[in-house]
């Protein structure tokens, strides 16, 4: 007797065929983003590992060393050890910011599935041997060094191949909620890599790195078998990445601005479900026929570019500050262990999913991608301030900021990197064309990625003057970053004005 079949087969089968292919792309482009920032937390965990107060482990048992530093990890046993940290975080940030320029025009001639899947190998190869320096007794700080700068370079391969691919098979319409949702894999990362950390860090911190990077590099090998970087290639049709009431992410109502783009992109959907890039043909499209990749200033002339990266430049600098010094903020001011910091730390995590969600979902309704960064900023810089004061006054208090500020610092770091990339790089100046997201996407988070690199070096220079000149920094960012966006708020605002003018009319 046959069994009836399978529940999930008989939901798979009911479901679409381009609903299959775009849960299948969602699914791992979350997955390979999710080991990239899984990959990168490890080294906020064990930094209070490599210098501990071995004070409170008994006398040195070999009474050849200091007796508070006996235990430490050299070369990080010296009084220096905040900016050895602080180097160690900017020799990936620094490398990181300047290979994602290079990345997205990497990205948009290479394919994008050889491109993701080669640098997450590279990226789980050098976390590795960050790790292997416990067990090979390495004590050189320009090993660790030089295997931060490698992995740095590498990493950059990961989000402009992510949001392309996602960009690819997604229009403008829900892209903020499903960005939104899709980009919790950054804060998923971050508490996977913290727990995982978390539980090797104080018995053998090397495992702390060898674990993630062979996870990393298994998902890299999945991805390289299942990813279908194009609807095309599969045979489904491409998203509408324009409607005709679309509002640019400046507040610049599209509607009616290009006919021909509108319906070059409805027509062969709404006759037959079918792609055709080409209108003037319905034979596929060769190779030869792709448009061109787009320069790099002529992404940078896309309108909301430039102001949308440099806003992310300061919101970045605030979330990486947090993402490598929160667990020794924890354990230099509330006290807690190294595996205590760092499982706490997550809830900031926690905060950025929802944070996340939230911002995706309000930006959607609103059509302010801008506006609602704006909000979010305004309100993170005295909640900073707060947590600064009365965070530690207990866990339940802690445990509320902790989240309310993760919503609130990651909200727009997230919508920017995810839904505004994908709006600037299908804007409708680029007529169509589909070979600007990665260079976009590319140009953004490199330019935050420069906020990465100076948030974590600006803390442990200023660390050593006490946490709240840190925390006065952050909020200072947190300002500039609102700042930096008030021309495209006053867009939407203008835009919106003009949408009910015409509603009274």
């Amino acid at each position: 007797m046959r069994a009836a079949l399978a529940p999930g087969v008989r939901l798979l089968r009911a479901l679409p065929r381009d609903s299959r292919y775009r849960g299948l792309t969602l699914v791992l482009t979350f997955l390979s983003y999710t080991s990239y920032h899984l990959s990168r937390k490890p080294i906020s965990i064990v930094k209070s590992q490599l210098h501990p107060n071995c004070s409170t482990l008994g006398p040195n048992p070999h009474n050849d060393s200091n007796s508070t530093t006996w235990c430490s990890w050299a070369p990080f046993d010296g009084d220096n050890y905040k900016e050895l940290f602080g180097a160690l975080d900017n020799a990936f940030l620094v490398a990181y910011a300047i290979g994602m320029f290079i990345s997205g025009i990497f990205g948009e001639r290479l394919p994008l599935r050889y491109y993701l899947s080669g640098g997450m190998v590279l990226s789980g190869l050098f976390t590795s041997l960050f790790g292997l320096g416990y067990f090979w007794d390495i004590h050189v700080l320009w090993y660790f060094i030089i295997v931060q700068v490698c992995n740095g370079l590498v990493q950059t391969t990961g989000w402009p191949a992510v949001v392309a691919c996602v960009g690819n098979w997604f229009g403008k319409g829900k892209r903020g909620l499903i960005m939104g949702i899709w980009n919790s894999h950054t804060s998923v990362g971050n508490i996977l890599g913290s727990l995982i950390a978390g539980a090797w860090v104080s018995s053998a911190w090397g495992l702390s790195f060898v674990v993630p990077g062979i996870i990393i590099t298994t998902v890299g090998i999945i991805c390289f078998f299942f990813l279908v970087e194009y609807p095309e290639d599969v045979d489904c049709s491409p998203p509408l990445h324009h409607t005709v009431y679309d509002e640019d992410p400046g507040g610049v109502t599209t509607s009616e601005k290009d006919p021909e783009a509108v319906t070059s992109n409805e027509g062969p959907l709404s006759l037959s479900g079918q792609s055709s890039v080409d209108h003037h043909s319905n034979s596929p499209k060769e190779p030869a026929e792709e448009p061109e990749a787009i320069s790099f200033l002529g992404a940078l002339r896309i309108p909301g570019v430039v102001e949308f990266s440099l806003c992310l430049l300061f919101a970045k600098l605030v979330s990486y500050t947090f993402l490598y010094w929160l667990p020794l903020y924890i354990v230099n001011v509330a006290h807690f262990g190294a595996k205590e910091a760092g499982d706490l730390s997550t809830l900031f995590d926690v905060g950025g999913i929802l944070g996340g969600i939230l911002a995706g979902l309000i930006s959607d309704y609103t059509g302010g991608r801008a506006t609602t960064c704006c909000v979010m900023l305004v309100v993170a810089a005295p909640m900073l301030f707060l947590y600064n004061h009365v965070g530690q006054n207990g866990i339940g208090t802690s445990i509320a900021m902790l989240i309310i500020c993760g919503a609130l610092v990651n909200g727009p770091y997230a919508l920017i990197t995810t839904a505004v990339s994908a709006d600037l790089g299908t804007h409708e100046s680029l007529k169509g064309n589909a070979k600007a997201l990665s260079t976009v996407t590319a140009i953004i988070d490199g330019t935050g990625s420069v906020g990465a690199a100076l948030g974590p070096l600006l803390a442990g220079l200023i660390s050593p003057t006490g946490w709240n000149n840190v925390f006065y920094m952050l909020i200072a960012a947190d300002v500039l970053a609102c700042l930096l966006l008030a021309r495209v708020v006053v867009k939407e605002a203008r835009g919106w004005c003009g949408h009910m003018a015409r509603q009274r009319g």
